[in-house]
């Protein structure tokens, strides 16, 4: 609490302090009322900016200095009071909160409850003042802080923006470090994975041709021999689908951009799913007014089957399945949304890696797929999660080829 009470204080507030308590140190110590008058203003001016902040509470505090300003004016000689000036408390603080309209109000209202004590002289000759040289002080200092005071939120504006534009200018940075860092990733491997797969496949036919050989030349009678024999042969055949799939990786992608129909593509992917996964219901929430555009419906419906099948199989058994479409500023955006166990945040930066993966069987290459055939067309894929409450993957295409990077052969 006492610093909460440190950091309330200002240093505004302590030259305000000092300014009233010089003034009332001046004066007499029977002049009771004068105090009274100048210890309202002072505390009204401190407590302004930290008290009532609302449009209602600033037009208060306005008011209430005006009204200790018209007191202690009237109490000190009317017309010729000394204490005229403090009639600039309420007209700076209407052009800081209000503009141009709320100083030329409060410059009128300072200026008419000042002139009013023009009635309570009895000839001219008692005025000992130039008043017009006041009244004008008043309009001159309203309208220059509602100068300063606009010059201000203009560079506030400028500054906002600017910050604004630099954060996001920041997070493409980041984006784009964190795509060529995939794509290099990608292009080594790609590269290893293809040797590796050439350099695999003659011995694995061999063995293979080997396991069947053996498995026709043994005796029916040595049961556990043929059926080793025949574990040769699926492992072999695992082996040889593995390598398969890494030359699906490391082949340069050939896009075929026809024009397609986009809620087709994802009918047929949703459609596979359902077979695939019959106890999660997926419900197709499409934009209808999407008109079809080039992209490679094949290779975008394997994206969309892998993305729609990793959420019903992370989807618990009667749960659901949205899958939604909408277009974006030259782009279509497909997002696939499921309430089932989430993605724990330590993983979120590492699911589109080549060889990550959560599943036991997996072996990590279908989001890695998805997102280099995602890439290859252009677009942009994004995922958030939160662990046990879902994951929404959204899928960024563009409408118009124009719009598409080309990658390099080597470069997914």
């Amino acid at each position: 609490m006492p610093f909460r009470s440190i950091r309330l204080i200002r240093p505004q507030d302590v030259v305000w302090v000092l300014v009233f308590a010089i003034l009332i140190a001046t004066l007499p110590l029977a002049d009771a009322p004068e105090v009274i008058f100048l210890v309202g203003l002072g505390i009204a001016q401190v407590l302004e900016p930290k008290v009532l902040h609302s449009p209602r509470g600033r037009i208060f505090w306005i008011l209430l200095k005006l009204v200790f300003g018209f007191m202690l004016i009237g109490y000190t000689q009317g017309i010729n009071s000394p204490y005229w000036a403090v009639l600039l408390l309420p007209v700076v603080s209407a052009a800081n909160f209000f503009g141009v309209v709320g100083t030329l109000v409060s410059t009128l209202l300072a200026s008419g409850a000042y002139l009013t004590y023009l009635l309570f002289i009895r000839e001219w000759s008692e005025v000992n003042v130039d008043l017009a040289v006041r009244i004008a002080t008043l309009a001159m200092v309203g309208n220059l802080a509602s100068i300063l005071v606009e010059e201000i939120r203009e560079q506030s504006e400028q500054h906002r923006r600017t910050a604004e534009q630099l954060a996001h200018a920041n997070l493409q940075i980041r984006e784009a470090e964190e795509a060529m860092r995939r794509s290099d990733r990608l292009a080594a491997l790609g590269q290893l994975s293809a040797g590796l797969a050439h350099e695999l496949r003659n011995p694995l036919g061999t063995i293979r041709a080997s396991s069947e050989m053996l498995g026709r030349t043994l005796s029916t009678e040595n049961e556990v021999a043929r059926e080793v024999a025949g574990f040769i042969t699926a492992e072999v055949d695992r082996c040889n689908s593995l390598v398969t799939r890494f030359l699906e990786f490391a082949r340069p992608l050939q896009l075929r951009r026809d024009r397609a129909d986009l809620a087709q593509t994802l009918d047929r992917a949703v459609l596979a799913v359902e077979r695939e996964v019959p106890g999660v219901a997926i419900y197709k929430n499409y934009q209808p007014d999407i008109a079809p555009f080039p992209f490679d419906a094949e290779l975008a419906e394997r994206v969309f089957y892998n993305l729609i099948v990793n959420a019903a199989q992370a989807t618990a058994a009667g749960g659901t399945v949205t899958v939604k479409t909408r277009a974006a500023a030259g782009s279509v955006e497909i997002s696939i949304i499921d309430r089932g166990c989430g993605i724990d945040r330590k993983q979120l930066d590492s699911i589109f890696n080549p060889f990550f993966t959560t599943k036991p069987q997996g072996v990590g290459l279908g989001l890695a797929i998805v997102a280099k055939i995602v890439d290859e067309h252009g677009g942009k894929i994004a995922v958030e999660s939160e662990p046990g409450k879902g994951s929404v993957f959204r899928v960024l295409l563009p409408t118009e080829p124009k719009t598409a990077v080309i990658s390099s052969p080597d470069v997914p």
